[in-house]
């Protein structure tokens, strides 16, 4: 049988790149000795779905070690362009798929299922973040504010870029909703002077940022609360809330709830920053190709990705108005670059921090699972698949008479101005 099918794989397989070389699970070589990707294959199944463009499929088998992959994580997604057979940001967008997506948001989102969610990403091992992270282990899109600046510099002006678009004030009452391991917590602590407080659901993340917060001495007016957002007290409103890398995790079918619970934590006037990840077409809720499913079984379970325009519509209709609206996906590009390159460096360090937990077996599952991701996700927001933006709200008090604008109704300006001084 394998005689037969062999000439037949050579010639469905002549369109391939240059780049890439292929062993076939009788040991035959097809492509360039000195091709800088190399795929080795155990089983029949795995080249039929090469053929078919299942990029998510054959990711899959290599974490699962049915697939080998030798090359540079930058030659990988070269490849990994050229063999998707369309626009992984197309999909079907009937109305029964529809139906079917927020019949599946409303069952992943619950608050126990949010829960365990976040914990089987960001609780996978601290040590093992720490390896590929800036210092302050800000996990989350950096802004290069010139090209020069290295990933670290980049993170700290992306701290204070936040910062500076919320007005932060001393003594203002600040809300991190998905705070991570404290970074913008501390930042707008130390440099701004509010009185913070911050919430996640990750316990990796609550214990080292406790540490932290009495490390430095801000207990008075610095606080981490192992919370979800739906259980927090609304009896004294925030001047200022952000919520950085965290709206992912909602799900559509709770954006209204999403918003409508930051709009009542939120005071009259004050400013809401929404910082994520967007979808870069209109309807698809993930990649295609089964690259969202990979990310949804080994990554992040029960994500959903949403187009801007859409976000902004939930936004609006929880009362909340968007005053200022900002597009960084090529700077995520680079930080996801950064944060592979980092990794890539250290590939025998993460697989023993991520064995002390889990044993060799899962750790080396679970360090081929990051590879992919993080290089998949550069390239991803490169070819605009996905997009991150910033959008800036304000809760509007209503009152017409003049401060500052005439009409403002909040502590915005309508000018840019104070942001980039």
């Amino acid at each position: 049988m394998i005689r037969h099918l062999v000439p037949d794989i050579q010639s469905q397989l002549a369109r391939l790149p240059a780049d890439i070389a292929l062993q076939l699970p009788q040991g035959q070589r097809l492509g360039s000795a000195n091709a800088p990707v190399k795929l080795s294959f155990s089983n029949w199944s795995s080249i039929a779905r090469l053929k078919a463009g299942q990029i998510g499929a054959l990711a899959e088998e290599y974490v699962e070690g049915k697939l080998q992959l030798e090359g540079a994580m930058r030659d990988v997604m070269r490849a990994v362009t050229k063999l998707l057979p369309g626009n992984p940001v197309e999909s079907d967008t009937g109305w029964w798929s529809g139906i079917l997506r927020r019949a599946k948001s409303l069952a992943a989102h619950t608050p126990a299922k949010d829960a365990a969610q976040i914990q089987f990403h960001y609780d996978v091992s601290d040590a093992f973040y720490a390896l590929w992270l800036d210092p302050r282990r800000v996990y989350s899109c950096a802004y290069y504010r010139n090209p020069a600046m290295t990933l670290a510099q980049a993170q700290e002006a992306k701290l204070d870029h936040i910062c500076r678009k919320l007005m932060l004030q001393p003594g203002e009452r600040f809300l991190d909703i998905g705070a991570g391991w404290g970074a913008l917590l501390l930042w707008a602590a130390e440099h701004y002077g509010v009185d913070a407080t911050g919430i996640t659901l990750s316990k990796n993340q609550h214990a080292y940022v406790q540490h932290l917060i009495e490390q430095k001495g801000l207990g008075g007016r610095v606080r981490m609360e192992l919370r979800d957002y739906r259980e927090m007290p609304e009896d004294q409103p925030f001047d200022k809330i952000s919520s950085v890398g965290m709206f992912e995790h909602v799900g559509q079918a709770n954006m209204p709830a999403y918003f409508g619970k930051i709009m009542r934590l939120l005071a009259p006037g004050g400013l809401v920053m929404n910082h994520g990840i967007t979808a870069g077409g209109l309807e698809n809720r993930q990649l295609g190709a089964g690259m969202g499913d990979f990310i949804e079984k080994y990554i992040f379970p029960g994500g959903e990705l949403l187009h801007v325009s859409a976000v902004l519509q939930y936004m609006s209709r929880a009362g909340l108005e968007m005053v200022d609206t900002e597009n960084l996906r090529p700077h995520y590009g680079r930080t996801l670059w950064d944060w592979s390159d980092a990794l890539e460096a250290r590939l025998d360090e993460a697989r023993q921090v991520l064995a002390v937990d889990g044993g060799a077996e899962r750790a080396e599952k679970t360090l081929r699972a990051y590879r992919l991701y993080l290089a998949g996700s550069a390239m991803s927001f490169e070819q605009g698949w996905i997009s991150l933006h910033q959008m800036l709200a304000t809760r509007p008090t209503g009152d017409m008479r003049e401060a500052g604008v005439k009409g403002a109704q909040s502590v915005y300006p309508f000018s840019r101005d104070y942001m980039y001084r």
